[in-house]
């Protein structure tokens, strides 16, 4: 049989034949990457055949291994201890592995992705900055396994949160809406924080303030006072441009559609309504769903006053969704971990109300984000804001003579996030977190500039490789994972995958690079069109975790 590459996806269905036409069995096959001097590929089905065929399963193992071999793209097998086979590739298999691009099993569906979405009237700080980068990266993993992607945002602008934020406004401006005026650009993120602070201080420590934060809420529901209305929506409007502002120097992808929980209130309560009691039970005058039989709990998502409560927002906003991409195949939101037993239950009742969105709602839990001090929280005032966590990331960069730039700053601010597995705390040291010789994106947008640099270096034109030097082997094999890797962390969404794959890789190129002398060695031709790979892999990967690849630093 020819056409086998070395990826996975290629291998195993070749096993499978194997399995079938020999024993007539049908098992799930899995392989493995074992260490480079044992082969390429190792699988253990033997041992997974020997209970139901009742055999010894070194006699099975053989048994494949003779067939294996009669493939022309398999350099080798052998069967090693008590039925594991071990497989070495071909150099043109292997070679012609490192052409091939990740597979597009998402085309032709659509995917709506909320990314940039923190709540106006308050700082955006570094949770803010983890939720909107992961999703971020999310959607470059559905666009990169072939999906349509659409970027959305939602944000809560009524409530609480907005009466804290405008108690403080009115009264810092006398009700003057002109005094916003002589706030200057630069200063305005900083007076929205502190706008909320003092009103979320107030609220905590004097009821008749509290009184007034919660009239001032149910305000922002109904805007029926001219001078409340002026000030809230110049001062929302800031927020939002500040929150785009944030996650542009991030290096997020803009978005397409902004919603608000203003928008999606009255729609969520018509359709909790008019599934009362199908999906609802009515009691007392509220409207609650049943999420303990759905891994959450009893939630009431209608007041006994009326009102529509959060999870008649969020029940809005997926209609709205839907009716904005009524072809979507999934809808994918990112949220902390505190919240994630709260969207089990949404998701449960969005699918019962609207049947045709079942298995197509997705939630992604994240863990915390800690520095030194702890946990952040901007009901306190203990926020790290990203203005903070830029300058403080430069500093840190420019102590060790290293590029400042933007790009840079958020290249390892990105990855700091990424390379956690989703709903892991991200712990982070800043000094560490610019690290050029550590598990960072510093390290690894420094690994593409050198590379670059060596083949600038260089006479010679990298062309595809040949051939394949035993010292080669090792790296050529790496740069090969490439592709099982994206299409690994494209299927759970799961970035970290390609931060370790990355890191691991540029670690390969370094051993590879210090014992083995590319320019001005008489294989340098040979060698140049190995770092060309590796720099344009890395590259690529870096790209899908939405972190630039400098040409110098």
């Amino acid at each position: 049989m020819s056409g086998i590459m070395g990826y996975m996806d290629d291998i195993l269905p070749y096993i499978d034949k194997i399995v079938k036409e020999q024993f007539n069995q049908d098992i799930s096959v899995e392989c493995s990457r074992p260490d480079p001097k044992f082969g390429d590929l190792a699988t253990n089905v033997a041992l997974q055949l020997a209970g139901p065929l009742g055999k010894n399963p070194r006699e099975i193992a053989e048994t494949i291994a003779g067939k294996l071999r009669e493939n022309e793209n398999i350099a080798d097998v052998a069967v090693a201890g008590p039925g594991f086979i071990n497989i070495r590739l071909s150099d043109s298999a292997l070679l012609e592995s490192l052409r091939a691009r990740p597979a597009t099993r998402r085309q032709g569906q659509v995917a709506v992705i909320e990314t940039n979405c923190p709540n106006p009237f308050k700082a955006m700080h570094i949770g803010h900055a983890l939720n909107s980068t992961l999703a971020d990266t999310m959607a470059n993993l559905l666009a990169v396994s072939g999906a349509a992607v659409h970027r959305v945002s939602y944000h809560g602008d009524v409530g609480t949160h907005v009466g804290k934020s405008m108690w403080a406004i009115l009264r810092a401006i006398d009700r003057d809406p002109a005094k916003l005026d002589e706030i200057p650009p630069e200063k305005r993120n900083e007076f929205m924080s502190r706008m909320y602070v003092e009103g979320s201080k107030a609220a905590k420590e004097s009821p008749e303030a509290r009184a007034e934060i919660d009239e001032l809420a149910k305000q922002s529901f109904i805007l029926d006072d001219p001078i409340y209305k002026q000030v809230y929506e110049i001062c929302k409007q800031w927020s939002y441009d500040e929150i785009d502002a944030n996650v542009a120097r991030l290096g997020n992808v803009p978005i397409e559609r902004r919603y608000a929980e203003s928008e999606t209130e009255e729609l969520g309560k018509a359709l909790i309504i008019e599934k009362t009691p199908e999906v609802f039970k009515k009691s007392d005058g509220a409207y609650i769903f049943e999420g303990s039989k759905y891994g959450s709990f009893d939630n009431i998502f209608i007041g006994s006053h009326g009102n529509g409560l959060y999870g008649a927002h969020d029940m809005g906003l997926i209609q709205l969704k839907h009716q904005n991409f009524p072809n979507l195949d999934l809808s994918v939101t990112v949220n902390g971990e505190e919240q994630a037993a709260y969207f089990r239950g949404v998701i449960a009742a969005s699918e019962l109300a609207i049947p045709e969105l079942k298995g197509k709602l997705f939630n992604y839990a994240t863990g915390l984000v800690k520095l030194s001090t702890g946990k952040m929280s901007s009901r306190t005032g203990e926020v790290v804001t990203i203005e903070w966590l830029f300058n403080e990331f430069a500093k840190a960069i420019a102590a060790h003579d290293g590029d400042a730039s933007e790009e840079i700053v958020a290249g390892a601010l990105r990855y700091q996030f990424l390379k956690v597995k989703i709903g892991s705390d991200v712990v982070f040291d800043i000094n560490e977190a610019v690290s050029l010789t550590g598990n960072t994106g510093s390290y690894l947008q420094y690994a593409h500039a050198r590379a670059r640099r060596v083949l600038e270096k260089s006479a010679q034109t990298p062309v595809f490789p040949q051939v394949i030097y035993d010292e080669d082997r090792t790296l050529i094999r790496k740069l090969s994972e490439y592709r099982e890797t994206v299409e690994q962390a494209a299927q759970g969404l799961e970035p970290h995958h390609i931060c370790t794959y990355l890191f691991e890789l540029a670690q390969e190129f370094n051993r590879y690079y210090e014992h083995h002398q590319v320019i001005g060695n008489d294989k340098e031709a040979h060698r140049i069109a190995i770092v060309a790979l590796y720099a344009d892999i890395l590259k690529a990967g870096l790209a899908i975790l939405g972190i630039s690849a400098p040409n110098e630093m």
